[in-house]
């Protein structure tokens, strides 16, 4: 299976008077920001605030209750399932690692399913300095040495949005 790709280039996102609940209980009303491409930005609050429902909306996971989440390209603005397809990574709580595979195996899935190269692949295993663990079974890995191969799996098929929840 092959992930259609867009050939615009994210360059940013909009966050407009957005509201979301889960079940009874308001998380957040009428946020509203813009990220540009190459800027960051680090959500902080108490645990149950909303952070990660707010990276599972923009993912388009969940729906909000309003407002709304614009994604802009190059050529204006995308259509929201084609940014969430084509230019977004969201690594979560669980790195969704499957436990039988080795670290290689991992990346070289990830690399065809979203497009990759070998040769991101070869520079993500670098930078991480994960060559030492390529061979061993995922199940194997400490917690933070999965975190690091969930991280070098977004480096070697590159998006220019993350969504990172709780990435250290």
């Amino acid at each position: 299976m092959d992930i259609e790709r867009d050939s615009q280039v994210l360059t940013r996102l909009d966050i407009e008077a957005l509201s979301l609940s889960r079940g009874e209980r308001r998380l957040f009303d009428g946020l509203s920001f813009s990220l540009s491409a190459g800027e960051a930005a680090a959500l902080t609050g108490a645990n149950g605030a909303g952070k990660t429902s707010l990276l599972r909306a923009v993912a388009g996971f969940i729906r909000p209750d309003a407002g709304a989440i614009v994604f802009h390209g190059a050529d204006g603005e995308m259509e929201a399932e084609t940014a969430q397809r084509s230019a977004l990574h969201l690594l979560g709580h669980h790195e969704g690692l499957k436990p039988q595979r080795t670290a290689r195996q991992e990346l070289g899935f990830q690399v065809e399913w979203l497009g990759g190269s070998a040769e991101a692949m070869d520079a993500a295993v670098v930078r991480l300095k994960l060559s030492p663990l390529l061979d061993l079974e995922t199940r194997k890995l400490s917690a933070g040495q999965r975190r690091r191969l969930s991280l070098a799996r977004l480096v070697a098929a590159p998006r220019p949005l993350w969504l990172l929840d709780e990435p250290l």
